[in-house]
């Protein structure tokens, strides 16, 4: 059902069985894949595609231009995946030329009010953003990462699968996969338990934690210790976690437990 005082352009693509409240604007570059619930004074705009049986919000803004002083009006794109549930006031930007020129965001997301995500996002599947969490320009974002209300994540900052950053948090350094993350400037606390015990089997888990313990409770350097773990562990999930650290460009929050013996 698409109500009377909705406006679509000419050109957009809306498929079977789409829902559009009152007073919603679809542009004319987006696609919107069947099932999709669009509530009322949501603006819908630019090179958009939306998947199949994602709900989204009053008074969501979804592929306005990059708030970005280099854009130039090029043409760049929003890929929205399926069956998201995005909130109201959520503002998603498309990317930029510098940047690849796409924002992605993966399956069965929950962004909840208030959340941004900036140009040339990555997102993954299953991943939760609680209030006004914001994401800046090219964050990276695997499988599972939640990430609680109010916290700002710095521009090109990478967060690994099942990760999660507390609340009122600030980050501006990479989070490897597993982890959980607090504080302003957030570093790592420790491992996403809660997250890994509804994701993982107990034999991983306890792979897992082994890893953790010598990458951030030794006395040698992280490098060195992740280095060694890649080459003598069998856990598909330990290399992950120490191909990310290798791979950081941005460097690991953390401190080390102090020796008191």
């Amino acid at each position: 059902m698409i109500h009377k005082t909705a406006v679509i352009e000419d050109g957009a693509v809306i498929s079977d069985g789409v829902e559009i409240g009152a007073y919603t604007y679809i542009g004319r570059n987006v696609k919107i894949a069947k099932g999709c619930k669009i509530s009322s004074h949501t603006l819908i705009d630019g090179y958009t595609e939306i998947g199949e049986d994602t709900q989204i919000f009053s008074h969501a803004v979804i592929g306005s231009i990059p708030q970005d002083l280099k854009y130039k009006g090029e043409k760049v794109y929003l890929k929205i995946g399926s069956r998201n549930l995005i909130r109201e006031f959520t503002l998603i930007n498309p990317g930029t030329e510098g940047g690849g020129g796409i924002t992605q965001i993966g399956d069965d997301n929950l962004l909840m009010g208030y959340v941004h995500i900036a140009h040339d996002v990555k997102i993954g599947n299953r991943c939760i953003l609680a209030n006004a969490a914001t994401l800046a320009g090219h964050v990276e974002l695997g499988n599972g990462v939640v990430i609680g209300g109010l916290t700002p994540v710095h521009q090109f900052v990478k967060i690994g699968d099942l990760a999660m950053i507390a609340g009122a948090s600030a980050l501006s350094q990479d989070i490897p996969p597993f982890c959980m993350a607090e504080g302003n400037r957030a570093i790592v606390r420790g491992l996403n338990l809660t997250g890994l015990r509804r994701a993982l089997d107990r034999k991983d888990i306890d792979d897992i934690k082994r890893a953790y313990r010598e990458l951030f409770e030794s006395n040698k350097p992280l490098r060195e210790s992740a280095e060694d773990l890649l080459q003598n562990s069998n856990s598909e999930y330990v290399k992950s976690m120490c191909r990310f650290i290798l791979e950081s460009k941005r460097g690991i929050p953390f401190k080390r437990k102090l020796d008191v013996n």
